[in-house]
């Protein structure tokens, strides 16, 4: 393999003074939930909030002369882009920095704010992947050097140092650590020193569920376009596992995880209301992981919280996403008669005690009898599900439940 764990080790040494070591916090909350040892690596206190700038900087550091002359070219979701960003102000030299135009506000600011006048941000494409195969055009154009997110040895060396940290912090062997998937940086480089420094370490690989394209990969035998992805989390929402971190997964065989987006919401919201932590879709993926599989008691787990950069207008839809992740909120369009009482008539056969209407809108008026709505109904408890479901039923009053996975639901909301 092209990447060793001196590689790592050698990445380690040039980052230092550069890169904040990231503290490695015991979590409470986790850990009595689970009855292990859970220890969060919070590599969203970075000074760009992830991990990424440990990959951008390597690999930029490394340069020539006259490859820093010619300038550098990223695609990023949003975090990578902030790593080269800093790396080239810190280091001198111009880039530009290709992002899809899903990347959140507050990331495309926050790239800005660390390249200053070393940066241009283009904005192309739906996703990750668009974004990459303009930057690629671009570079091959220009002549400019590409700093891949993840499928680059340097890269991959850069990002290996958060397990080599995470270890020596810890003091021993942990017993597993759990790590978010994208592209696979973070994940190849970890296995590689790993295997090498802490064989006794399993490593889990938490994906998304709406792109995990590391799980289609070893499934192919090899690197594969996923067709369509949620890029919800837009910090791991990649299309196409890259081929040099496919071929350092394949030959270390991590166990794999598929995480539903609403269950990272869920682990969003328990961690900036219990914890304190604001978490990004992605930085709460590793977390999220422990609810599909508990570890066993008295294990030593490390989750690592991989970024921070959430913008707060997102909150509604993580909010909204973990309520329909857990049961409790669902949606039925209802025909109300166009008579006097016929709300009340509902609320009173229908809506049980516990529950609540956090949504009411007309769709539109067919005729004079009828008056379909769209109703939102978050329940007191969810295993009441069936009760009202029943009452809806027996109810003069016709509703038909929105499937959460229909095109309809994600297009009224």
């Amino acid at each position: 393999m092209p990447v060793t764990a001196a590689d790592v080790d050698t990445a380690s040494r040039r980052l230092a003074g550069v890169i904040s070591e990231t503290p490695l916090q015991y979590n409470e909350r986790l850990s009595e939930a689970t009855g292990a040892q859970v220890w969060l690596k919070r590599e969203d206190l970075q000074p760009v909030r992830s991990y990424k700038i440990r990959g951008a900087y390597n690999l930029i550091a490394q340069l020539t002369d006259d490859e820093r002359a010619a300038g550098v070219i990223a695609a990023s979701a949003g975090n990578h882009g902030q790593g080269v960003a800093m790396a080239c102000a810190a280091l001198g030299i111009r880039g530009r920095i290709f992002v899809p135009s899903t990347t959140p506000r507050q990331k495309r600011d926050r790239m800005r704010h660390f390249g200053k006048e070393f940066i241009e941000l283009v904005v192309v494409g739906d996703a990750y992947d668009e974004a990459s195969a303009a930057a690629k055009q671009a570079a091959a154009e220009s002549g400019a050097v590409i700093v891949p997110a993840f499928d680059d040895a340097r890269t991959i060396a850069g990002q290996g140092t958060v397990a080599k940290e995470t270890v020596e912090q810890l003091g021993r062997e942990p017993d597993r650590i759990i790590l978010p998937v994208g592209g696979g940086g973070l994940l190849a480089g970890s296995l590689v020193w790993l295997d090498a420094r802490s064989p006794k370490t399993s490593v889990t690989a938490a994906e998304p569920t709406g792109a995990a394209c590391l799980a289609a990969a070893l499934d192919a035998g090899h690197p594969t376009t996923l067709g369509t992805i949620d890029t919800f989390v837009d910090g791991a929402a990649v299309r196409r596992a890259g081929d040099l971190t496919f071929a350092i997964a394949a030959q270390h065989n991590p166990r794999l995880l598929s995480v539903p987006e609403g269950a990272i919401c869920t682990e969003m919201l328990a961690l900036y209301q219990s914890d304190g932590i604001i978490a990004e879709p992605a930085g709460a993926l590793a977390c999220a992981s422990l609810r599909l599989d508990p570890p066993r008691p008295g294990e030593v787990v490390v989750a690592v919280v991989s970024g921070g950069n959430n913008d707060v207008s997102r909150y509604a839809e993580i909010v909204e996403r973990s309520l329909v992740y857990e049961g409790r909120k669902h949606y039925f369009l209802v025909s109300f008669p166009q008579e006097p009482g016929a709300l009340r008539r509902f609320l009173d056969e229908v809506l049980g005690r516990d529950d609540d209407i956090t949504h009411f809108e007309y769709v539109k008026r067919s005729n004079r009898e009828i008056g379909p709505a769209l109703v939102g109904i978050e329940l007191g408890d969810p295993t009441s599900l069936p009760g009202l479901l029943e009452r809806i039923d027996r109810s003069p009053i016709k509703a038909e439940r929105v499937d959460p996975s229909s095109p309809f639901y994600r297009f009224m909301l």
